[in-house]
């Protein structure tokens, strides 16, 4: 619910900003359907509203699964080769830099977890974990200007520890509007804080749970693909699809908190730009 609400505040927003210029030449900040960019290819204000509905994992770790709704889209405002952002719990920055750096800026929130997330009482003794606020930094580099293909790093920073993900990617299609099918491989790394928020198991919970407890170090958590596409149905309309798989590794898949070996979800919606 906080969801959409945080996301309903930019339309109220928005109703008090000029509109953007909707550009017959829709092009995009960088040709990548993973980043979202309302502006097509103009200066200013633009809006992008919409609902989504995702399968995945009740939880990390999870072999328990189901459908979720999810709002989609942002408030962006756009100068040059820089856009700033504002999508649900998240606002950030996003910058191109001599046509092959990507940079981006994000402060927003991760979400906890609850007792109640397991319907089969997987979690039940385990409490449940409060959202907390974190900041990430990202840089993409493209072998070229077209974004045919690019390195990705991303760390990001929370109260309850740091990941670092690292992944490589290509696009299809020859489109620079955003469009088209994207695919990445990335490996995802934790530090022992995050490790333990989210898959460790302390002398209070074991007790409570009955799990034994558990205590994990710092290294890889997953290797996974991430899948994304986008379409223009018309104007305004916007179709898109994503999918990702995550499998974990070490310590992770030892976790009694890991019924599955595997973290997934696929996910699909519709946006609207006004």
């Amino acid at each position: 619910m906080k969801k959409f609400i945080a996301l309903l505040l930019p339309l109220a927003v928005a109703a008090c900003l000029s509109p953007a210029t909707i550009a017959q030449e829709k092009t995009a900040l960088v040709p990548l359907p993973s980043l979202d960019d309302f502006t097509k290819g103009e200066n200013g204000w633009a809006l992008g509203l919409g609902l989504g509905i995702e399968y995945e994992s009740a939880y990390e770790g999870s072999d328990e699964f189901g459908f979720e709704p999810e709002p989609a889209g942002a408030l962006q405002w756009r100068s040059g080769d820089n856009i700033f952002y504002f999508a649900g719990e998240a606002i950030g920055w996003r910058g191109l830099r001599n046509d092959v750096w990507l940079l981006e800026a994000t402060v927003g929130f991760e979400e906890g977890r609850e007792e109640a997330d397991s319907d089969d009482g997987f979690l039940n003794g385990l409490g449940d974990s409060d959202e907390g606020a974190e900041f990430v930094l990202q840089a993409r580099r493209a072998f070229d200007a077209d974004w045919r293909y690019w390195l990705d790093g991303r760390i990001i920073a929370g109260e309850d520890g740091n990941i670092g993900i690292f992944g490589a990617g290509t696009r299809f299609g020859e489109q620079n509007d955003g469009t088209g099918h994207e695919l990445s491989v990335v490996a995802v790394y934790h530090d022992s804080d995050r490790a333990n928020k989210d898959f460790g198991i302390n002398a209070a919970q074991a007790a409570a749970s009955g799990y034994n407890e558990t205590n994990l170090s710092s290294g890889l958590r997953s290797v996974g693909l991430h899948y994304n596409y986008r379409s223009y149905i018309n104007e305004n309309w916007l179709m898109y699809v994503e999918g990702l798989y995550e499998h974990y590794s070490g310590d992770v898949s030892d976790s009694p908190i890991t019924r599955n070996d595997f973290e997934a979800e696929l996910g699909v919606g519709f946006i609207y730009i006004f």
